[in-house]
This record gives structure tokens, C-alpha cells and sequence, in this order.
């Protein structure tokens, strides 16, 4: 009998997948504690629909971040800080206070897409990776001022 599951099983599949098990641990087990539906023509179709919607917002998502990162490569950003007469900076530049410098020039990226190779606690110019997704990755240049 072929079945949808529900949620995650162990030993069958993950929750969304069709598998193929016996008549009988599918109605006295996994129908009846929720874990899985009856595999019908039409509910077939409908995760078919939302796998191939789910694939298009992905495709769109990437292609989007793809689209950033070409624009965004190479640009200096500035970040004013407080720091000291001899440039020392009051703490340290960290990825929320590059991330906040990007949005105020119109790009949206979230601080944890900001690989920071050592902490920045001098003024003065550094180069900065932005990995926004899997293989899609752009260097920026931040310019620390004092304030």
C-alpha cells in the first residue's frame, strides 16, 4: 500500500515522501497515529505542485542572491565608530554594524552572511566576505571612521 507520509519515520522516509509499505502497519499504525494518509491520486498531484512551487521560489531565491552579489562586489561601505587619537576603535567593527552600513545604502544582508576574518579594532580599510548562500559568495571593502 503506498502511503504519504506525515512526518518523519524511522526506518520508511522523511515527511512528505511516498513509500510503499505493508496493509497492515499502514492502517493499524501509521494511519491511525497521524504519521501517515493513503496515497491518492490527488494528494499525489498536490505534493507534486508543491515540491515544483517549492523548487521555483528556491530557483528565484538563488537567483536573486545571485543578483546581489554582482552588484554588491567590490564596493567600500563605510562603518563611524568611536575610537581614540591613535585610531584604536572602542570595542570592535562587528558583522550587525556591517550589515547596518549595507542597509542604509539599500542592501538587505543578515550579519550572519558576514565572514569577519579576524575582528576589525583599528581604523582604516578591510576586506570583507558576504557568503549569501551555498557557492554564492562577494568581497566588499569596509572603511572604519572615527566619529
Amino acid at each position: 500500500m503506498k502511503v504519504i507520509l506525515l512526518q518523519d519515520v524511522k526506518g520508511q522516509g522523511k515527511k512528505g515522501e511516498v513509500v510503499d509499505v505493508n496493509e497492515g502497519y499502514a492502517r493499524n499504525f501509521l494511519i491511525k497515529k497521524g504519521m501517515a494518509e493513503i496515497a491518492t491520486a490527488s494528494k499525489l498531484n498536490d505534493i507534486s505542485m508543491k515540491r515544483s512551487a517549492a523548487d521555483f521560489h528556491r530557483a528565484e531565491e538563488l537567483k536573486a542572491l545571485k543578483e546581489l552579489a554582482r552588484n554588491i562586489n567590490g564596493k567600500s561601505f563605510t562603518v563611524k565608530i568611536k575610537a581614540g587619537q591613535n585610531g584604536k576603535v572602542f570595542g570592535s567593527v562587528t558583522s550587525a554594524d556591517i550589515s547596518a552600513s549595507l542597509a542604509a545604502a539599500g542592501y538587505e544582508v543578515d550579519k550572519k552572511k558576514i565572514i569577519l576574518a579576524q575582528p576589525i579594532k583599528n581604523t582604516g580599510s578591510y576586506g570583507v566576505e558576504l557568503k549569501l548562500a551555498e557557492g554564492i559568495s562577494s568581497k566588499i571593502t569596509v572603511v572604519v571612521e572615527a566619529e
